[in-house]
C-alpha cells in the first residue's frame, strides 16, 4: 500500500499548499479544495492568532486538512523557537513548517540555524518539517535530529523555476528515510509531476497556484499532476538510451 505517514498521521494527498499571495481568501478556499490537500501551510503572522473567527483561518479549515504554520520571517533558532510555542498554543498543533531565512533577498534557509531549531523542538515535542536547501548532508542531519520530513528546495522561493537542484534533490531522495518534500520554486504542474517522478513523497506548492488567473483550476492540473508523478514513479519509469530502438519490426512489408 502506497502510504504517506508524517507524525503519526497518514496522508492520501501528496500535495501540500501554501496559502500566500491569493488575491482573496475565497479563491485560496476555492484552491484548497479543489487541490484535494491535506496539509495546508500558513505564516503565523498573517493571522490573527487571539481571534478564532479570523477571516484566513475561517477559509482555511477544511475538513481532513491538517494545519501546517510556518516561522517565516524569523531570523534565528531563537527566534523559530518562540514562534513554534505560540503557534503550538494557538493552534493546537505540533505540527510545524520550521523556515528560518534571514536575508530578505533571496529568503535562502540557513542551514546552521536551521538544524540547531529542529534539535530543540524534537525534544519539545514538535513534528518538524524543515525548509532547507538542497543539501543532502544538511538533509542527512537534520533525520538524524529527528525531523519529520525534509523538505529541500527546488529553486528560491517564488520564482517557478523548477527542478534546479535536480541533480541534488535525486541524492536527498536516494539517502532519506523519512518522506521528502520538495518545496518552493516549482511554477507549472509539469515541474511536480517530475519531483514525483523522482521519488518525492509530496510536494509543496505556493506561488504558482496563487498567481495563477485561474487558481482553482491551477490546483486541480497541480493535483493531477502529483498523482500522475507519483503513479510513474511506482510503475516505474523506461531507461533512457543514446541511440533510436525502435518498437515495431523493422522489416520490409514486403518481405
Amino acid at each position: 500500500m502506497d502510504q504517506l505517514i508524517i507524525g503519526g498521521r497518514e496522508f492520501t494527498s501528496r500535495l501540500f499548499v501554501g496559502t500566500g499571495k491569493f488575491s482573496s481568501n475565497e479563491l485560496m478556499r476555492k484552491a484548497i479544495i479543489a487541490s484535494g490537500t491535506q496539509m495546508v501551510t500558513v505564516a503565523m503572522k498573517r493571522i490573527d492568532m487571539n481571534n478564532v473567527e479570523d477571516d484566513m483561518l475561517v477559509h482555511i479549515n477544511q475538513k481532513d486538512v491538517q494545519l501546517l504554520p510556518n516561522t517565516s520571517g524569523v531570523r534565528d533558532a531563537e527566534e523559530a523557537i518562540l514562534a513554534a510555542q505560540l503557534s503550538r498554543e494557538a493552534f493546537g498543533t505540533n505540527f510545524l513548517k520550521l523556515e528560518i531565512h534571514p536575508d530578505p533577498k533571496y529568503l535562502l534557509p540557513d542551514p546552521v540555524e536551521t538544524l540547531k531549531a529542529t534539535e530543540a523542538l524534537v525534544k519539545m515535542g514538535f513534528v518538524v518539517l524543515p525548509y532547507v536547501q538542497a543539501d543532502p548532508v544538511l538533509c542527512k542531519r537534520l533525520e538524524e535530529a529527528g525531523a519529520a520530513t525534509v523538505m529541500p528546495l527546488a529553486a528560491p522561493i517564488g520564482t517557478n523555476k523548477g527542478l534546479c537542484t535536480k541533480d541534488l534533490l535525486e541524492i536527498i531522495i536516494e539517502q532519506s528515510n523519512v518522506p521528502v518534500v520538495v518545496d518552493a520554486g516549482l511554477g507549472a504542474p509539469s515541474h511536480a509531476a517530475a519531483a514525483m517522478e523522482l521519488g518525492a513523497d509530496a510536494v509543496l506548492v505556493n506561488t504558482a497556484i496563487a498567481i495563477s488567473p485561474d487558481p482553482e483550476a491551477m490546483a486541480l492540473a497541480f493535483k493531477e499532476a502529483t498523482i500522475a508523478g507519483r503513479r510513474a514513479y511506482r510503475a516505474g519509469l523506461g531507461a533512457q538510451a543514446r541511440h533510436a530502438a525502435a518498437s515495431s519490426p523493422l522489416t520490409s512489408f514486403l518481405d
